[in-house]
């Protein structure tokens, strides 16, 4: 009888089913939906020919093709750096090892631009390291290597925290199976360490581009903003929006869209996967 009437106390009464529903719902619609049907809106107002005219303009290439460069070069290297620290810190126990995971976190905490302003502090021309990259005619901000750096910096926690979670459930069981029956330690890791978190993997990986390719703040310091060499798309498209060239600004959004709902797809499919390989 007592666990009867508890029931009933837990059950939600339908009025508030509904109208929990229709508030979420209302919020996905005019934060979500509405923003998108808005960017698609504006870019195609003036039809197809004038939103790819504005997508092949000179410098919306080189804004495209920095982007994509900035991507090529940042998602290999956190890869790289997050596997190792995860693995790292996810199979063994050792002194400083907070400490390490808390400088990982350390991008999710600080504001991108201020991530921006300490490259200025460190490669600027009156900076800690600006005179003697001068005197060796070193060009690291206003140019790709600062847009790079900054961009790595902001995206090197994404892998990392994915796979750190995941390869201390695991612990080394099965690493140390391997390794009692002949397996190289490089043989482990390809064939153990990295098949039982593929998933988590790709995760973090697609997280880290989406990141790396519409990162504004940090870029927008270091950048410069010279037009046609140092522009990412979203730099490229603020740029446009603030000449009141609306329907190029909104062309160039509606790619970073594009690629948002192609990260969300994607992103999607990978956790739908992983909740199956692990029930």
């Amino acid at each position: 009888m007592k666990q009867v009437t508890t029931r009933r106390a837990l059950r939600t009464p339908a009025t508030l089913n509904v109208l929990i529903g229709a508030v979420s719902l209302a919020f996905l619609a005019l934060f979500l939906l509405l923003p998108l049907v808005i960017v698609f809106t504006e870019a195609f107002r003036k039809g197809l020919e004038v939103w790819f005219r504005s997508i092949t303009d000179p410098d919306a290439l080189s804004a495209i093709r920095l982007t994509f460069t900035v991507a090529a070069v940042c998602v290999p290297a956190n890869l790289v750096f997050g596997v190792a620290a995860a693995w790292a810190l996810g199979k063994f126990q050792f002194a400083g090892r907070s400490f390490i995971i808390t400088l990982i976190d350390l991008p999710f905490s600080v504001s991108p631009v201020i991530s921006g302003l300490l490259f200025i502090l460190l490669f600027g021309a009156h900076g800690w390291l600006g005179p003697w990259l001068q005197e060796r005619n070193i060009q690291i901000l206003f140019a790709t290597p600062g847009i790079i750096l900054a961009t790595v910096f902001i995206t090197f926690p994404f892998v990392a925290r994915e796979l750190i979670p995941l390869m201390t459930e695991q612990g080394t069981e099965e690493e140390q199976a391997a390794l009692t029956l002949g397996a190289g330690g490089w043989q482990t890791f390809m064939r153990v360490t990295i098949p039982n978190v593929i998933w988590g993997l790709l995760y973090g990986v697609i997280l880290c581009n989406a990141r790396a390719m519409g990162e504004f703040g940090a870029v927008s310091v270091v950048s410069g903003h010279i037009r046609g060499k140092t522009n990412t798309l979203p730099l490229h498209a603020e740029i446009l929006y603030n000449e009141y060239n609306f329907s190029a600004a909104f062309a160039v959004a509606s790619l970073l869209t594009l690629l948002a709902l192609v990260t969300i797809v994607v992103k999607s499919f990978i956790a739908w996967k992983t909740n199956r390989m692990e029930n």
